[in-house]
C-alpha cells in the first residue's frame, strides 16, 4: 500500500468516507490518474500534471485544486480561504458532496491542463 492510501485508510469517520468517495470520482473521471503522496497528503496527477489533493483538516476534508479563476461555473462553492491561486470544495459528509460539481472541476482542471506551477510562475514574471 501506497503512503496515500494509507492516509486515506488512517482517518476517522466521517472523513474516510469522504476521502474514499472523492477518490472514486477523481480515478472515474481522470484517465490514467496517478495517486500521489506529497506535502503529507494525496495529491492526484494525469500525465506528469497535478490535477488536485485531498486533506483532512479540523472537521471537514479540502478537495483543492488550481486554476480557480479559469473555472466558470460553481464558484458560490469554492472556498478561497485567503489563498491566491488554489481553491477547494469542503466537505463533512459524504451527503455534502455533489458529484456533478466535483466532475465539472476535474474536466476543467484536464481542459486547462498546464501546471499550476507554470501559472503561477507566469504571474509573477515581470514584463519589460
Amino acid at each position: 500500500m501506497n503512503p496515500a492510501e494509507e492516509y486515506i485508510l488512517e482517518q476517522q469517520e466521517p472523513f474516510k468516507s469522504i476521502l474514499l468517495q472523492l477518490q472514486t470520482i477523481i480515478e472515474a473521471v481522470v484517465p490514467d490518474v496517478e495517486m500521489l503522496y506529497k506535502w503529507r497528503i494525496p495529491v492526484f496527477y494525469s500525465k506528469g500534471i497535478s490535477i488536485c489533493y485531498l486533506n483532512q483538516s479540523k472537521d471537514y476534508v479540502d478537495f483543492a485544486f488550481w486554476h480557480r479563476k479559469q473555472i466558470d461555473k460553481y464558484q458560490e462553492h469554492f472556498v478561497l480561504s485567503n489563498r491566491k491561486s488554489v481553491a477547494s470544495l469542503r466537505y463533512k459528509s459524504v451527503d455534502d458532496i455533489q458529484d456533478d460539481v466535483i466532475v465539472y472541476v476535474l474536466q476543467e482542471q484536464l481542459r486547462i491542463n498546464t501546471s499550476p506551477y507554470a501559472v503561477i510562475g507566469k504571474s509573477r514574471i515581470k514584463k519589460k
